[in-house]
């Protein structure tokens, strides 16, 4: 195997690996606004959820799209604004 060939794998296994964790914490985020709708706490503003999901789905990006480093760190972003919601409507995070 010569030199590119093992770059251009070692390259697509890196992008796998990002697309991975990325699915991943988008998961995390759907479930996190499921939970805390189905407890009937606030979940922030609606647009910080669909702007992070769309600009996973989206291929417009700052980046390329095999680096998924952006769309990682807008989902968690959003994920910490979702979990963070709760406390800034005063609600106490032993409830929780």
């Amino acid at each position: 195997m010569d030199t590119t060939t093992t770059l251009v794998t070692v390259a697509a296994a890196v992008a796998v690996a990002l697309l991975a964790i990325a699915a991943t914490i988008l998961l995390r985020l759907v479930r996190a606004r499921k939970d805390l709708r189905r407890a009937g706490l606030p979940t922030g503003p609606r647009w910080v959820f669909w702007g992070a999901v769309l600009y996973f789905v989206l291929p417009t990006d700052v980046l390329p799209d095999p680096v998924y480093l952006d769309d990682i760190g807008v989902l968690l972003l959003a994920l910490r604004s979702l979990r963070r919601a709760p406390d800034r409507a005063g609600i106490p995070t032993d409830r929780i």
